[in-house]
């Protein structure tokens, strides 16, 4: 059997193995309200992360285009670019979705050495997908760091009017 058929066979279960994956990466009383909760509304961070993390997984069976993938990575790099983590943590769910493929499937890929050599080339498009999450991800913090120096010049601006300076003086 083809890995693409057996994907699609198992996308769920890959995919909630993922996820459950993703979840557990925070502390476990936010991890048990992510899991639990999914609402976009009373709890849009597991929503978005849902939405992309679901987005990915159906892109990596059926082909999705690099602009698709980006836009299911910024689904949830936009979440973890505000959180106070190393690049490395942000990024480390993406890699996670080759251990999902791997538990799912390794009863298949234990038996079949093609499908073994299809599951590395996989892996190989799921670093792909890494490399394109650390360009989506210099983009939100660089965002970040646009809004954050936008904020500050607010702030001195309305200072100094308040003190009388002339800011057209200056």
């Amino acid at each position: 059997m083809k890995l693409t058929q057996l994907l699609t066979q198992k996308k769920s279960a890959i995919f909630e193995r993922w996820l459950d994956m993703i979840f557990s990466t925070y502390p476990p009383e936010t991890s048990a309200f992510l899991k639990k909760e999914k609402d976009r509304f009373n709890n849009p961070m597991a929503y978005r992360i849902y939405e992309g993390a679901k987005g990915l997984v159906n892109g990596l069976v059926l082909g999705a285009t690099a602009e698709e993938v980006s836009g299911y990575l910024d689904e949830i790099i936009r979440i973890k670019a505000m959180q106070d983590v190393a690049p490395s943590q942000a990024l480390a769910f993406i890699f996670f979705l080759k251990t999902a493929v791997r538990e799912e499937l390794h009863p298949e890929i234990q038996s079949d050495a093609a499908l073994s050599a299809e599951v590395v080339e996989l892996e190989s498009q799921i670093d792909g997908i890494a490399l394109l999450g650390f360009d989506v991800y210099q983009k939100r913090r660089e965002k970040l760091c646009e809004i954050r120096v936008d904020e500050v010049k607010r702030s001195v601006s309305g200072l100094l009017r308040k003190a009388g300076v002339n800011l057209n003086n200056l």
